[in-house]
């Protein structure tokens, strides 16, 4: 899944420590989350819309790519 976090939290001048503490977790995980490493989990993604006050397809897009099951 592709995001664009990392330009958004850059907007607002946040740092990605910022973003972390805003969210109650680690800026390891807002990193991963940034650099497409891991996918936020439902709520996370929620939240991450409300503190961006944008809905959650502004902020991810599907990559159809990825995920795909071989063969598929």
């Amino acid at each position: 899944m592709k995001n664009h976090l990392k330009a958004l939290r850059a907007e607002r001048g946040w740092s990605q420590g910022d973003l972390a503490a805003r969210l109650s977790v680690s800026r390891q995980t807002v990193n991963a989350i940034e650099n497409g490493r891991y996918d936020p989990s439902l709520p996370l993604a929620f939240a991450l819309a409300r503190i961006f006050g944008l809905p959650i397809e502004a902020l991810f897009e599907d990559d159809p790519g990825a995920g795909a099951p071989p063969g598929g």
